[in-house]
């Protein structure tokens, strides 16, 4: 059975994909068939770039995934740089998307679907980023900055999961602010939260807990 993880994040930016090909790599190093799947990109001027580095680092490390094209992985890409809503030129349909996770999870015992934005991007009217998680029977991994107000998006990003009742992971990306975060962050957080990632550092003990739930 494939283990499904929505990678969404406080906002655009914060290194969703980056944080997506390693855990590609952690996966792959635990003896786990991975691969990723992006529905939606947007800014699109000719191929969808990050859609490129996860199709690349899916069949890398997974040969089944040379069985499919980059279509399969980045189902919908629009040229416009905003929110699919607004950069769509065409209706979002949820089905179809649904349909090539399941083809995907066919090969793979774990399925990382890189979000767009964070979770109240809107897809369409009334369909969220957020709303995806529990369409897709997806897990959650929040990634969060290490910039300044970092905190106030993490905490924010966090209410609206746990008010939906969505299980998730989360981790700082520490790639901003380096010097300044174990300063003006890191002091609130380790009072804070009884546990909490920090990536890259943590890579191996985020794939871990991540595929804990795996049958």
């Amino acid at each position: 059975m494939c283990i499904k993880i929505f990678v969404t994040a406080t906002d655009t930016g914060v290194g969703k994909t980056y944080t997506t090909l390693k855990l590609l790599e952690a996966f792959s190093s635990m003896g786990l068939k991975a691969g990723a799947f992006k529905p939606i990109e947007t800014g699109v001027e000719n191929l969808p770039q990050d859609g490129i580095k996860l199709f690349e680092k899916s069949k890398e490390i997974n040969k089944e995934f040379e069985k499919l094209s980059l279509d399969d992985i980045v189902p919908y890409s629009f040229t416009l740089p905003a929110a699919p809503y607004v950069a769509k030129n065409c209706t979002i349909d949820i089905g179809f998307l649904k349909s090539k996770i399941k083809k995907l999870e066919k090969f793979c015992d774990v399925l990382l679907i890189e979000g767009a934005g964070g979770l109240l991007v809107p897809v369409e009217q009334n369909i969220f980023m957020i709303d995806l998680i529990d369409i897709f029977d997806a897990k959650a991994f929040l990634v969060t900055p290490s910039r300044l107000g970092c905190i106030n998006a993490t905490l924010l990003s966090q209410n609206i999961l746990e008010s939906r009742g969505i299980e998730y992971e989360w981790c700082v990306n520490l790639y901003e602010e380096k010097e300044t975060f174990f300063e003006t962050t890191h002091p609130f957080y380790k009072e804070y939260f009884k546990k909490f990632f920090i990536f890259p550092a943590h890579i191996e003990n985020i794939a871990a807990a991540l595929a804990a739930n795996k049958e």
